[in-house]
């Protein structure tokens, strides 16, 4: 039980604390798009999200796979811009209830488990119990974004309630911060590449 909680705590962490930002703007972009009405859609494309991660970090304690981490961490912010984009750009119909989102989410889950991969990879290197561990992890990290999920949606629900804002336009105003928060990171990061 102590690894569990261990592990479950660091995957907690992994989403809620400063340095896991990039986490809290997917996450956040994931889910402006929806209301309380549609939580198990959210909760479906979350965990998509985390099943993507948790491949990824798998394969990578097992050390099948190595990333250049500096591709990796340019990669990152790329997913959270599409997101934000379709966000914006996609019809509210198409993007609520297409196949798309979910294949998003799970790839896009992959892509952010690369980032983490290498110090999982030596957090866990003399680990006897791997499954156990990853999986303490990714219920750490699945309650985190489950957290985030429903601040985005209480603040959406207060907002459009009392008709500070409509639904659409919150969408429109969160995904542009985020687009070009996330933007100028994966410039930031492009710029840091060595090619």
């Amino acid at each position: 039980m102590k690894d569990f909680i261990f592990y479950f705590k660091v995957g907690w962490t992994h989403i809620l604390s400063w340095d896991a930002t990039d986490h809290i703007y997917f996450i956040t972009s994931l889910a402006i798009i929806y209301t309380f009405l549609d939580w198990k859609k959210v909760l479906v494309l979350v965990t998509a999200f985390t099943i993507g991660h948790a491949i990824t970090l798998y394969l990578s304690a097992l050390d099948l796979f190595r990333f250049n981490i500096e591709w990796v961490e340019f990669a990152i912010p790329c997913t959270i811009v599409l997101t934000a984009a379709s966000n914006l750009f996609l019809r509210p119909e198409v993007k609520t209830k297409g196949v798309l989102q979910y294949l998003m989410a799970l790839g896009f889950g992959l892509v952010h488990g690369m980032g983490y991969a290498n110090y999982i990879r030596m957090m866990l290197s003399n680990n006897q119990d791997l499954p156990w561990s990853l999986f303490s992890f990714n219920i750490g990290l699945e309650m985190g974004q489950i957290l985030v999920v429903i601040l985005v949606l209480c603040i959406q629900w207060v907002l459009t309630k009392y008709k500070l804002i409509n639904t659409r336009m919150l969408t429109i105003i969160v995904s542009s911060m985020v687009l070009i928060v996330s933007l100028l990171l994966a410039l930031e990061r492009f710029q840091a590449l060595r090619i």
